[in-house]
């Protein structure tokens, strides 16, 4: 019976089990950047629990180290080389008389198109992972409109073309992260509009939670 279940096919969960080790293993300086992304490629085209033990067998069991951080890397930052690789989940959007939304955890193609006719699409790539170190997202828009939402960080271009209608770019001056992907914005839009904000990650607004509640308890304390 043991003998056969190493023939088991594994599941998407159990593939992310395993690149999640593996983001551990290269913030730890366990794995380089051409180790980690060998290791990862080859993760996600695994079919069974065969192919699966081999790119964690020579790696620590899961909470035995503690990921590192870089030098003077802020706590709520992201970890951005643990974020790009592997393939795009879905590379159109297309909404007609409808619309569309890629949100949550998924994977940013290098080149996704979206088009809104009459309709609209939602991309958020707050908690995405990326393809690439850059993003092109080419929107075509009539009487529709497309937004996308970015974390902090990640350096966003515009150039797209408006005709009674327009690009807009995210508020605030936002310092890129040297280690972020870079995002483009281009396309066209006739009496629709694309827009770009940027929000804080989940963890980041939870670390802001968790800082004024601290504050909040200071104060109390001091009175």
């Amino acid at each position: 019976m043991s003998e056969e279940l190493p023939e088991l096919r594994a599941s998407d969960a159990d593939r992310e089990k395993v690149a999640e080790r593996l983001r551990d293993a290269m913030a730890e300086g366990r794995l380089d950047m051409d180790e980690f992304g060998e290791r990862l490629d080859a993760v996600y085209r695994s079919r069974t629990y065969a192919e699966l033990e081999p790119l964690t067998r020579d790696l620590p069991a899961t909470g035995t180290g503690a990921p590192a951080a870089r030098p003077g890397a802020d706590p709520g930052g992201e970890n951005w080389p643990a974020r790009i690789g592997g393939t795009g989940d879905a590379r159109w959007g297309i909404g007609v008389l409808s619309g569309f939304q890629h949100t949550g955890r998924w994977t940013v193609p290098a080149r996704f198109k979206a088009i809104a006719f009459w309709g609209g699409g939602q991309l958020d790539l707050r908690e995405a992972r990326f393809e690439s170190r850059e993003t092109v997202i080419d929107c075509w828009t009539v009487m529709g409109g497309v937004n996308i939402v970015v974390p902090p960080g990640v350096q966003v271009e515009v150039r797209g073309i408006g005709i009674m209608g327009g690009f807009g770019r995210p508020a605030g001056d936002d310092t890129p992260d040297p280690d972020a992907p870079r995002v483009v914005v281009r396309g066209f839009a006739f009496w629709g509009g694309v827009g770009t904000e940027r929000k804080p990650t989940r963890a980041q607004r939870r670390l802001e939670k968790e800082r004024r509640r601290d504050e909040g308890e200071g104060h109390k304390e001091l009175g």
